[in-house]
């Protein structure tokens, strides 16, 4: 039945206007001249459209977008829904409209005949080498619902890993810049109105709040110097990170930083575990696994490492003994890969070993967050005593003085 907006009117002329649910707009004529009325206007009345989806389009494409993508994928493969038709009814609903072209094109290769992973390695900036071969290794061995759901515990395992990560660092960065603001805001707006009490001081200021003022003055007169100074280095160290030696420097200064440098190594070795975790129980070479490993980082030392463990495997050494080798790799993941090879359960005792690792990872990151807070309220404090000592230390003198 559809519902049918009417205006009639009768033989007196008395108009009359209402909604009549009907199958065509000849029942609701019949209708109107029944009840003796004259028909004047019937039309259909047509549902208001649903609100869309207001959708986006972003550069980047986030793990949890793929984690989503590929737990929907493995629900309805397993269901027995065709690929093509799974990918089409996914990439109607997705918001990322970048992602949704993506899913588009990979459809339409898939319905030329092409597979799923070849069709993956046409968009590697989105999935990497490890997405491809896991993908590879399910349609190899006839088993891509399984591999679909590896691949979304990977980009769920990375989203939250990356996650715990950007926390460690988003407090002390705002902390750095609220000091900086606050320093900002002490030299536009406090220290000048200081310094015109100052000038109607006849006596000599104290030698603490002199050169205060000088290293005020330098910075106020020499600002456009200092500005260019900082951009010029700041210009510097980026076209030095640019080179192999600069990078491989900076990557290595990075890892030595105390507690920062170990959340990243940490987190490096949760991702290395749970990916050669899955690639090995998926029946990926062991060779092919290091180059995957070689580029998830972009760590000139950690990418050395696992080359270095890549030629020592090629040369005949065992997995243990090969990441022995640069030295790079701590005794407890060396040790724990030994017991899995020796047991012949590998790929349970790295899954072991990442959990072990993502622990101290949340462990080290409060114990840098709990350092961090008295560091900085320390030193928000200290700069609030050197402004207050230097600006009020004439005021005290000259109390001292006339008392």
């Amino acid at each position: 039945m559809k519902n049918f907006k009417y205006i009639a009117r009768n033989l007196e002329g008395a108009r009359k206007e209402g909604v009549k649910q009907a199958v065509s707009p000849n029942d609701v004529l019949a209708y109107l001249r029944k009840e003796g009325f004259t028909p004047i206007y019937v039309d259909e009345m047509v549902a208001a459209a649903p609100k869309t989806r207001q959708k986006t389009r972003r550069k980047h494409i986030k793990s949890a977008e793929l984690a989503t993508l590929c737990w929907q994928l493995t629900t309805m493969v397993e269901g027995g829904i065709p690929l093509t038709t799974a990918l089409e009814t996914v990439a109607e609903d997705i918001d990322n409209l970048r992602l949704q072209e993506i899913l588009l094109q990979i459809l339409e290769k898939i319905e030329k005949g092409d597979t799923l992973s070849a069709s993956l390695a046409l968009f590697p900036n989105v999935f990497n080498q490890f997405s491809q071969s896991m993908i590879l290794a399910g349609e190899t061995g006839g088993n891509l619902p399984q591999a679909l759901h590896r691949l979304a515990e990977y980009f769920d395992n990375r989203d939250k890993l990356a996650k715990k990560v950007k926390g460690a660092m988003a407090y002390p960065v705002f902390v750095l810049s609220f000091i900086f603001l606050i320093v900002i805001f002490i030299m536009t707006f406090i220290i000048p109105r200081f310094r015109i009490i100052f000038e109607q001081f006849s006596g000599e200021l104290p030698a603490f709040t002199r050169v205060f003022m000088g290293f005020y003055d330098m910075l106020r007169h020499n600002l456009l110097q200092t500005t260019g100074g900082v951009l010029l280095l700041i210009i510097s160290l980026a076209f030095t990170l640019k080179t192999n030696k600069g990078h491989y420097l900076f990557c290595k200064i990075v890892l030595r930083i105390p507690l920062l440098g170990k959340i990243i190594t940490h987190a490096f070795l949760v991702t290395f575990c749970r990916t050669m975790s899955t690639l090995l129980s998926s029946g990926v070479s062991l060779l092919e696994i290091f180059n995957i490993l070689a580029v998830m980082t972009n760590n000139d030392v950690i990418k050395n490492a696992i080359l270095k463990s890549r030629e020592s495997a090629v040369a005949g050494s065992r997995i243990s003994a090969s990441l022995s080798a640069p030295g790079f790799f701590p005794n407890m993941i060396t040790k724990m890969i030994q017991v899995g090879e020796e047991s012949g359960s590998l790929s349970r005792v790295l899954e072991r070993t990442a959990n072990y690792y993502e622990r101290k990872v949340d462990s080290t990151i409060s114990t840098l967050i709990g350092l961090l807070e008295p560091i900085m309220i320390v030193t928000v404090g200290a700069i609030v005593l050197v402004v207050v000592l230097a600006l009020y230390l004439p005021i005290f003198t000259m109390s001292n003085v006339t008392g």
